[in-house]
């Protein structure tokens, strides 16, 4: 090799090596940038996780109304599943009554407990099946300013590992009334104990806050 090509080959040599360097650094910048673009993304969802749950309350007043032409407070255990679940999780049982399956004693018995100051949410158990003395879901359903259809898809995909198909026959279901989250559920212990534990108990701090929200408009 010529002096001139052993020092043509050694400038192409430093220069190769200079060039490989020089991308390496902006390799090494550019996983710098994507660390600093990931840490945003994740402060961005902590604010927005935080700003999301803003006006959870701390603790709810409950109200449980049976529906039942056979139970009494004494002999209620769907009820007391279900004043079990709030009060273990540290919430308060304001109210609790039986009424019969009437459609205008049922609608106007949950009325009158949502309207109550004491009452954050409202929890029936019983008369969401499909004789015809279940008129649960016609009553209160007709009350509701907001319907929240998610609770009786989550509450029957729950329900499916028990029931299986019969599934298809409960039709329990939420809304809102006049700021106040009302849950329909199924009057056995089982399914009492399920939604209010599963569902309603963690989720009703959370909606509460929701629905009682002052209008950002006003």
């Amino acid at each position: 090799m010529t002096d001139h090509d052993h020092s043509s080959a050694e400038s192409h040599s430093d220069e190769s090596h200079a060039h490989d360097d020089h991308s390496h650094g902006e390799s090494h910048d550019h996983g710098h940038s994507h660390g600093e673009s990931h840490d945003h993304d994740s402060h961005d969802h902590d604010d927005h996780a935080h700003a999301h749950h803003a006006h959870d309350v701390n603790s709810v007043s409950a109200a449980i109304l049976t529906v039942s032409t056979s139970r009494t407070l004494d002999d209620d255990p769907a009820g007391d599943a279900i004043a079990a679940a709030f009060e273990s999780a540290d919430h308060a049982v304001a109210a609790r009554d039986v009424v019969a399956d009437d459609f205008d004693s049922l609608r106007s018995t949950v009325d009158r407990l949502a309207d109550r100051d004491d009452v954050d949410v409202v929890v029936t158990t019983g008369g969401t099946g499909v004789t015809p003395d279940d008129v649960t879901i016609e009553a209160v359903s007709g009350l509701f300013g907001k319907e929240l259809p998610g609770f009786g898809e989550l509450f029957r995909r729950r329900s499916e590992a028990e029931i299986g198909t019969r599934v298809v026959g409960t039709r329990a279901t939420a809304g809102v009334v006049e700021g106040v989250p009302v849950f329909c559920l199924p009057g056995s212990e089982n399914a009492a104990r399920l939604g209010s534990e599963e569902l309603i108990v963690p989720e009703a701090p959370h909606l509460t806050g929701l629905a009682t929200r002052p209008d950002e408009k006003e």
